[in-house]
This record gives structure tokens, C-alpha cells and sequence, in this order.
């Protein structure tokens, strides 16, 4: 399922228990690991005082990749490393393209201690513009667990949903795990007066997670099914997470909605952002 993956880094703490991960998937997977260290030239403090810094910033970069290949040639797992300027998301993105990986791995926040509930992150603009999905991970808290036991999908039934769905199936046969399929039934921006109609809305939530749950079973994987009611999709995952043992939530950047990907806010990215387990994204179809 995965060949090459693509883990960018900082070095920092963050990176270190990505790469953790990132080590698990690919030892399981054999794939080989691209380690890829930006030296961000689009900020002030670089650009202004010249090519000195540049250069510093790509010798300290050197290191970072060459400390993770190392760690990695430990679990023997393969590595091709690479130092590269510009900016971060978007070198991040086009060498994902270039060298056709088939993961991108990253945390939430890296050494410039952005916290993660701050829009625009890296890792986030990562996910509006890669062709590959994104796994992005949390660097706080318990360790992402791997193989994972349990998987959670949310969908409203669109082709990026489905996309979601059939990554997330694969993973838990390949491992075993129990998939989760969840459908939130949003009904905080459609007024009070609303809420006598959502009877409707649950029911065809209701189809749509028993045709994502056959999917799943006819795949041999164990499902569960979930539909819940509640004033946004967001708050509807967390809560969901919060009250279940999950280990990974696979979704889409785009669902039924139509909700632009640079739209701040959107149910991936607010997911991305507050998830205690990692959360693997399937990217829209036309990225940038």
C-alpha cells in the first residue's frame, strides 16, 4: 500500500515521535522513507541578510536528515535524504509529486512551536495543496499507536469520503482492526426551526453508513455504525473520539458541502488540528 513515504523535518520534538510512526508504518509496509529538510527561505530573516544563512540553515538541515536516517538504517528501514530551500508547504508538496510518494507523515507542529489550533499551519497547508494523503500526527500526548486496532471514518458519502473509506479498509484488514463509520447529521446552521426535520436527515445518514459499513464487510473487516446529531461535524468527530478507543481517523478534505479547501475552518482541517490520534487525509481531487 505504501511504497515511499515522505517525512518532512525539523528536527524537533515533534518530528522525532513523528518519525516513530513513520518508522512503524514502513518497517510493516517496506517502504522507503524520503527524509526531506526544508530550509525555509520565505521569511524576513533569512532573505534579508543573504546567502550566509542560507547556507547555515542547510548544514543544520544536513544533520536533521542524516540524525533520521540513522535512526531509521536501525530498524532497518531504507531512506533517501534530501536537503532542499523554499518554502516549506509548498517544497513539501512538489517534491511529494516529483519523487511519487504515496504518504506524506508529519506532525501537527514542529520547532517554530505553532500551536496547533493556530489556522494555516504548515501541516495544514500541506494538506490543501499535496496529491498524496497526509498522515499528520499530534506531537503531544500518548504515542500514536501502530498497528492500529480500530479506525474511524467519517462520511457523508462523497467521492472523497469513498476514497477515505477505501484507504481506511485496506489499513484495518491489513491489520485487523475494527472500522468505525460515522456520519454527523450537522444541523447548528440550519436554524432551530429545523430540527423537526432532521428525521430525514438522520435516515439518509443512516444509509449512507450502512453502505460505507458493506463496504467494509465485504472487505472481511468488522465495522461499527454511528450517527450522530449535533450543531457541527467537527465537534460530532470529537466527541465520538473521546468516548471510543480509536487509534486513526481517516477522511476527506472535501465532502458533499462543497466547502473550498482554503476555506478556514473546514471539518478536515479543524480535525487536524484537535485530534488526539493521527488522521490521515485524502486529498481533493485538483490540489494546488
Amino acid at each position: 500500500m505504501f511504497d515511499r513515504i515522505l517525512f518532512p523535518t525539523d528536527g524537533g520534538e515533534g518530528a522525532a515521535t513523528t518519525l516513530d510512526h513513520v518508522l512503524d508504518l514502513a518497517a510493516d509496509h517496506g517502504a522507503t522513507v524520503h527524509v526531506l529538510n526544508v530550509a525555509d527561505t520565505t521569511h524576513d530573516s533569512v532573505t534579508r541578510v543573504g546567502r550566509d544563512v542560507v547556507d547555515v540553515l542547510e548544514r543544520e538541515g544536513d544533520g536533521v536528515v542524516e540524525a533520521a536516517a540513522d535512526r531509521a538504517a536501525d530498524r532497518g528501514v531504507e531512506t533517501v535524504t534530501a536537503v532542499l530551500q523554499g518554502g516549506v508547504a509548498e517544497t513539501i508538496a512538489a517534491y511529494a509529486a516529483d519523487h511519487e510518494v504515496d504518504l506524506i507523515a508529519m506532525p501537527t507542529r514542529g520547532r517554530t512551536g505553532l500551536d496547533r489550533l493556530l489556522l494555516g499551519s504548515t501541516t495544514e497547508r500541506v494538506v490543501r495543496r499535496s496529491a498524496p494523503p497526509v498522515l499528520s500526527l499530534r506531537p503531544d500526548g500518548e504515542p500514536a499507536r501502530y498497528p492500529y486496532r480500530s479506525v474511524l471514518v467519517p462520511t457523508d458519502g462523497s467521492e472523497r469520503a469513498d476514497a477515505a473509506l477505501d484507504r481506511a479498509v485496506a489499513l484495518a484488514a491489513r491489520s485487523g482492526a475494527t472500522l468505525h463509520v460515522l456520519s454527523v447529521v450537522d444541523v447548528g446552521s440550519l436554524g432551530i426551526e429545523a430540527y423537526s426535520g432532521t428525521d430525514a436527515l438522520v435516515s439518509a445518514a443512516e444509509e449512507t453508513v450502512a453502505e460505507a459499513a458493506a463496504v467494509a464487510e465485504a472487505a472481511g473487516v468488522e465495522t461499527v455504525e454511528h450517527v450522530e446529531v449535533g450543531s457541527s461535524a467537527a465537534r460530532g468527530i470529537r466527541a465520538y473520539l473521546a468516548d471510543h478507543d480509536v487509534d486513526l481517523v481517516a477522511m476527506g478534505t472535501q465532502g458533499r458541502t462543497g466547502v473550498e479547501r482554503y476555506l478556514l475552518g473546514s471539518v478536515a482541517e479543524r480535525t487536524v488540528r484537535t485530534s488526539p490520534v493521527p488522521v490521515l487525509t485524502m486529498p481533493d481531487a485538483d490540489p494546488e
